[in-house]
């Protein structure tokens, strides 16, 4: 049996090392537009010095000769073709028996920055685009990051360990607006500015000016400000990288379309992380590479969680931690000192959303409760002092019994 992955990130990878556990004597192929194996979170870290290349692996040096898994690096898939089960990319070609499709998602481009086609915009979803504004950022005196989500401060927060002020704009009012409420955003928005980082927030980029050899030179904002730039880093969000699908059968909208079995519409073809568009965190492209591949190997294995509301973030040293719907509900409880911060949402009783910030212990028992619809109306204890003891009652003879 012949196994094919496309991409070698974390829902590829896991796939590889479960299909080698499990099948030791399969082929394994995988195709990745990347040269090195890496993790996006720390991307970052890369472009402030922190680590090098090697230290944001996420696997030994020798994965691929340990586990006989042949890798075609820098190379893009350009078509599939699911009738005679082959993998087309420019130079050649793969046939396949099973085929994983775990190519990741892509940066969303600015349409008034794309429209001008400038040279120095850059964004931060792969490691060449890390290696970029690192080279880029050192002559660079006016540095612009649009979006104020988690990979615009990401790349604010590298900049400047490098001793670069940039400016981040963005059209919500808050930083961090999909995963924090205002409070906790602001914490960090004010150790951000605190170390010489400017947010424009509640605005957007109306006009951009060009030299004669397309670089940006300024951005005015709709509230008629212009800012000089000479570097700038578009962070506005990500799209399933799914563009080589388009003559292969395979159903997709903004996503690849999976069953529970992250199987797609044609027989033999999965798909597994980002580019289902099922979730954008790291465990769970994780999860989900395995499963996948164990319904490869012919172990049928359903895929159920499908919690994916959940960010950790950690600035200045500051960690906090986002689970589920932190910005609305009925009802809505909060405690705060001067270095921690809790939030809880409830609707009808339910646990919908939690902010820890400052200490984010005891998150998996909140997470618990959100992903299984837990009702804590009835619980007689603060709510801030809750633990899984409160679910329990002591039966007749003496035994435990889980309550809910």
């Amino acid at each position: 049996m012949k196994h094919v992955i496309i991409g070698a990130g974390a829902a590829g990878i896991s796939a590889a090392k479960t299909i080698r556990k499990f099948q030791a004597k399969d082929e394994i192929v995988i195709i990745s537009t990347d040269d090195a194996v890496y993790s996006r979170c720390m991307l970052h870290n890369y472009i402030s010095g922190e680590r090098d290349k090697k230290a944001i692996s996420f696997i030994d040096d020798n994965f691929f000769a340990d586990n006989n898994i042949r890798w075609i690096s820098d190379t893009a898939v350009t078509d599939i073709d699911a009738t005679n089960k082959i993998v087309k990319f420019a130079k050649g070609s793969e046939s396949y028996d099973k085929l994983l499709i775990a190519s990741g998602s892509e940066c969303t481009d600015l349409p008034i920055l794309k429209s001008n086609t400038p040279k120095n915009v850059l964004s931060l979803r792969h490691l060449s685009d890390a290696k970029a504004i690192k080279e880029s950022a050192k002559d660079a005196n006016n540095i612009i990051i649009i979006g104020a989500g988690l990979v615009g401060l990401d790349a604010a927060y590298a900049l400047l360990d490098t001793n670069k002020k940039p400016t981040v704009i963005d059209m919500a009012n808050s930083i961090l607006d999909f995963n924090l409420d205002s409070y906790a955003a602001g914490v960090y928005q004010q150790k951000f500015e605190d170390a010489g980082c400017t947010f424009q927030l509640g605005q957007r980029v109306d006009r951009v000016d060009t030299d004669s050899s397309k670089n940006v030179t300024a951005l005015t904002l709709d509230s008629g400000k212009k800012l000089p730039c000479d570097l700038v880093i578009v962070a506005i969000g990500s799209y399933p990288a799914v563009g080589f699908l388009k003559n292969s059968g395979v159903d997709y909208s903004r996503g690849i379309t999976v069953d529970k079995y992250l199987s797609t519409n044609i027989k033999d073809i999965y798909a597994a992380g980002d580019v289902t568009g099922l979730s954008s965190i790291w465990p769970n492209a994780v999860k989900q590479g395995e499963i996948a591949a164990k319904n490869m190997c012919n172990l049928p294995t359903i895929h159920d969680d499908k919690f994916a509301d959940k960010n950790t973030i950690n600035y200045f040293g500051i960690p906090t931690l986002s689970l589920g719907d932190v910005t609305s509900g009925d009802g809505t409880k909060i405690q705060k000192d001067r270095s921690k911060y809790k939030k809880i949402n409830l609707r009808n009783g339910l646990v919908v959303g939690v902010i820890l910030q400052g200490d984010i212990a005891n998150s998996g028992f909140w997470q618990y409760l959100i992903k299984n619809n837990v009702d804590v109306s009835q619980i007689n204890s603060s709510i801030f002092n809750l633990s899984f003891a409160d679910f329990y009652g002591l039966q007749e003879n003496g035994e435990y019994q889980w309550s809910v």
